[in-house]
């Protein structure tokens, strides 16, 4: 489950789409940043523009400034050449075909898994804000009714509160 964290932490939503930094991709496979964009641009075919694409200038200097630090090479210090390349869950998936160690498979599996995870989380979550909305609807609607019902509650849950409260651990003073 660590592991699940640990990803979801490396994809960030950019146009719209869930996708992942070609450096961070490269750092979970353990080869270099240079190694994974050679890979995939002798595999070019695989990876069309829902499966990868390159970062805007704006793009990059917006997520530089939240999460990356790693900065373009200038004249006079080393970096990357050029803006980096992201890779939706497809695109991730494809990396498999292209990366055919060991390692890159089970980063994938895991990666995958991720990505699923995120995406039931999602589906969850909207249901949930959709119950609550239909929930905080009644209970204003019947707030508006029934004054005195709502004082009973608030009673009913203040005593249940009070009976539920742990006993306080320490020593007494006085």
């Amino acid at each position: 489950m660590n592991d699940l964290v640990k990803i979801q932490n490396l994809i960030y939503v950019i146009r719209g789409q869930r996708v992942m930094l070609d450096s961070d991709l490269a750092r979970l496979y353990e080869v270099e940043t240079k190694v994974l964009n050679q890979a995939v641009k002798r595999n070019v075919e695989r990876f069309p523009e829902d499966f990868m694409f390159q970062l805007s200038k704006e793009e990059y200097e917006f997520l530089r400034s939240q999460f990356v630090t790693s900065k373009i090479k200038t004249e006079t210090r080393g970096g990357r050449q050029y803006f980096p390349y992201v890779f939706t869950e497809q695109g991730v998936s494809m990396l498999s075909s292209v990366l055919k160690s060991k390692k890159a498979i089970q980063i994938n599996v895991q990666i995958m898994r991720t990505f699923v995870k995120m995406r039931e989380w999602a589906i969850e979550n909207k249901e949930m804000a959709q119950r609550l909305k239909e929930l905080e609807h009644y209970f204003i609607q019947h707030c508006k009714d029934n004054q005195s019902d709502i004082r009973e509650l608030r009673e009913a849950m203040d005593l249940l509160f009070d009976r539920t409260k742990p006993a306080k651990i320490g020593f007494k003073t006085d």
